[in-house]
């Protein structure tokens, strides 16, 4: 059941996807009056759909990985290339915009469904120490040989003073064997350390052992396990396990993982008053690798303020949030490029089924929140200068209009070759890549 409701929500998801993006090359070529032969969902072999006017709009096999407008002329050794309301006929920046359109339009999605979502309900997170203090430091990993203790708060960050947790995990994932230069401060005292985060080959991306100190809460508890038969419920607040204070998730997880099967200790406080319980862990491999477990998740308790913000203010917001997670993209593209980051992080369709899933039963929310990252993914995936891609295009045309004449029709249908081997790679890797990730290991 929960596989075809995550199929389910992924084809809603890249639906809209899809839609709106080659809308934008459907308009643009309509408004300058491009003859459009083809409306795709999908690629490959014709399923089902209808002709209106001279355009054949239909579902093609492969429709889950994205769709495409067919143009008059557009493509190399086209028999309509001297087509007047042909693709090729048009002035260079007329084609420009055509090919730009697509993740445009993507863009647009990215900041109205914030906007959106922003006017209705927005959330954010209100630290309560100002500041980035260590929860948890897990042994032998860059942070514990850096010398980096429970309780040590992060005042600097390379030349940044004061960062947030986010600028600190922002910097953490894009490092792997690059030198982090910290100011630590503990005890009233300040002192300079270096931290250099290794590539954890499960997430693909640098780790340093650190976690942000924070509240640790009770997430689901599953049926029949001992976590729920001692009574354990989703929202209790952990105070510590066998005498150890939990001040991050991870730190919760060693004392459990740890406890070689024995009883655990574990204080924690329901609505206000504080209880005591002992769980005896089981051996279980349900979830991945066999470890000792409880049956419950645990989580850290967000402060989150909620309140709505006017159009001005959530189309400001939204612009603000989209700009700064596109900068994201792009630094992690880098860091796979300069192999920072591993290609393993890279999430294909099947991990985006599997969050589209997840986010559908969390609510509408999650779902908007998620519809507006995938959009915003696209749009910059599809600017890169690769062949086949819009960026690829764009590249192309600029060359063009530089040279002032038409690249040969030989280079083109090479180039498209290419590109289209090197994108059909990529979809067969990042295909690998999610199902290896939901695999169990060993």
């Amino acid at each position: 059941m929960a596989f075809f409701q995550s199929a389910f929500w992924f084809l809603i998801l890249i639906g809209v996807m899809i839609l709106i993006h080659e809308l934008g090359h459907f308009w643009a070529a309509r408004f300058f009056d491009v003859r459009v032969e083809t409306f795709s969902f999908g690629f490959g072999p014709r399923l089902f759909g209808f002709r209106r006017g001279e355009t054949d709009y239909r579902i093609s096999l492969v429709f889950f990985l994205g769709g495409f407008v067919k143009m008059a002329g557009e493509l190399p050794g086209d028999e309509s290339a001297n087509d007047p309301r042909g693709f090729m006929a048009k002035f260079r920046w007329q084609r420009l915009i055509i090919v730009l359109a697509g993740p445009l339009m993507n863009v647009v999605l990215a900041v109205g469904l914030l906007t959106g979502l922003y006017m209705v309900k927005y959330q954010r997170v209100v630290d309560a120490d100002s500041g980035a203090v260590i929860g948890a430091v897990t042994p032998a990993t860059p942070a514990a040989k850096a010398g980096i203790q429970e309780g040590d708060r992060i005042v600097k960050l390379g030349g940044r003073r004061n960062p947030t947790w986010d600028d600190i995990i922002v910097k953490e994932v894009e490092s792997a064997a690059r030198p982090m230069q910290l100011t630590i401060a503990r005890n009233g005292k300040e002192f300079d350390t270096t931290v250099t985060p290794v590539l954890d080959e499960r997430s693909g991306v640098g780790n340093a052992g650190w976690s942000e100190k924070g509240e640790v809460q009770l997430g689901p508890v599953t049926s029949g396990m001992p976590a729920q038969k001692v009574g354990f419920q989703q929202g209790d607040l952990i105070l510590s396990a066998n005498g150890h204070p939990i001040h991050a998730t991870v730190r919760f997880h060693e004392v459990i993982r740890g406890s070689g099967g024995k009883p655990v200790t574990i204080e924690f406080q329901r609505n206000g008053k504080p209880m005591q319980v002992t769980v005896q862990p089981v051996w279980s491999g349900a979830d991945g690798p066999a470890r000792w477990v409880i049956g419950a998740y645990v989580e850290p308790k967000l402060n989150i303020v909620t309140s709505r913000l006017s159009l001005p203010g959530a189309l400001r917001e939204s612009v603000q949030e989209n700009v700064r997670s596109a900068g994201l993209i792009f630094r992690f593209l880098e860091g796979i490029v300069e192999r920072r980051i591993s290609a393993k992080s890279l999430t294909g369709p099947v991990g985006i089924a599997q969050m589209s899933g997840q986010a559908a039963k969390q609510g509408p929310s999650a779902f908007i929140m998620l519809m507006s990252m995938v959009s915003l993914n696209l749009a910059v995936i599809n600017l890169m200068p690769l062949p086949i891609l819009d960026g690829g295009s764009v590249v192309m045309l600029v060359i063009e209009m530089v040279m002032r004449r038409d690249m040969s029709m030989s280079v083109k249908e090479a180039v498209f070759k290419v590109g289209f081997v090197f994108i059909m790679m990529l979809v067969a890797f990042v295909l690998y890549n999610d199902i290896t990730k939901i695999l169990p290991a060993g």
